[in-house]
């Protein structure tokens, strides 16, 4: 690991790209909504994040359960719920925006199962970020609603629970992981689908056109495994104080190509939100270093 104060530029950049595709990525996911139905959408993003790079990716030597727990809630928790709360309930800018709500929620359960204490300045960033999220729920309109809050929340703790599991893997091949455990996700999201949306998932197979292809392929492809495999690269030459930040473009470039893209307002008080929210989330990063310092 090279230990610098900070980051060459050709790995900044790679930083601020992935951070491009994960924000932008919200807009690709309500686009692909137009003709797909959302758990048909998540299934299938997952079926092409597993073919066919399973059989190019080596297993990660760990027990098949956690594997498992990690598919069904990054799959069916994360993305399943974040797919239908954008399908309808819930704008693609505030959306990334809220489910980085999984810090805190990462945070919570950690102190809950594994005992780990909070800094007081973490108390004062979950205020921020709380105050943000009140925010955006006393300024529900026709592109989000107070239900789109609350299920983008719940897929929120869900990503949260699947960090607790991730962490217990320690350190392997995160390319490794995600492929294999996406093995797990994407038969119950296809039973979901087929189940919920019956005739309409079997319509929207047909009609989908070549631009929502595209899209579950951006989806499966640039979103997963290279954002993946690429944010895992950077994370074992760099500290993780060092590289975690970057993390907080996501809801910028989020919030902007929605803007741009597909002409989501960004009146004063989302913009107070968007400051509530990564100020919360930046001073929880920072606060750990902080309390390092002699």
């Amino acid at each position: 690991m090279t230990q610098t104060n900070i980051l060459p530029w050709r790995h900044a950049a790679l930083a601020v790209a992935i951070m491009a595709i994960w924000g932008s990525n919200f807009v690709v996911m309500k686009v692909a909504l137009g003709q797909l139905p959302p758990l048909l959408f998540a299934g299938l993003r997952f079926l092409f994040a597993v073919l066919p790079a399973i059989f190019f990716v080596p297993c990660p030597q760990i027990p098949w359960r956690e594997l498992a727990a990690y598919g069904v809630l990054i799959g069916v928790g994360q993305f399943g719920i974040m797919f239908f709360a954008l399908n309808g309930y819930i704008s693609p800018g505030l959306a990334s925006l809220v489910i980085q709500m999984q810090v805190f929620f990462t945070i919570a359960l950690a102190m809950t199962l594994n005992g780990e204490k909070l800094a007081p300045l973490q108390w004062l960033a979950l205020g921020l970020a709380g105050a943000g999220l009140v925010l955006i729920g006393a300024h529900t309109d026709s592109e989000t609603s107070v239900t789109g809050l609350l299920l983008t929340l719940v897929a929120a703790l869900c990503w949260a629970l699947a960090n607790i599991v991730a962490r217990r893997a320690g350190r392997v091949d995160m390319l490794g992981y995600v492929v294999w455990s996406s093995l797990f996700a994407a038969p119950p999201l296809f039973v979901l689908a087929f189940a919920l949306e019956g005739s309409a998932a079997w319509r929207a197979l047909h009609e989908a056109d070549a631009a929502t292809w595209g899209a579950v392929l951006w989806q499966s492809v640039g979103n997963t495994l290279f954002g993946y495999a690429a944010w895992a690269w950077l994370l074992a030459r760099h500290p993780a104080a060092l590289v975690s930040p970057m993390a907080l473009l996501v809801p910028v470039f989020g919030l902007g190509t929605s803007a741009l893209w597909l002409g989501e307002g960004l009146p004063p008080w989302k913009i107070g939100a968007t400051l509530l929210v990564l100020g919360g989330l930046a001073l929880n990063l920072a606060a750990p270093l902080l309390r390092r310092r002699p």
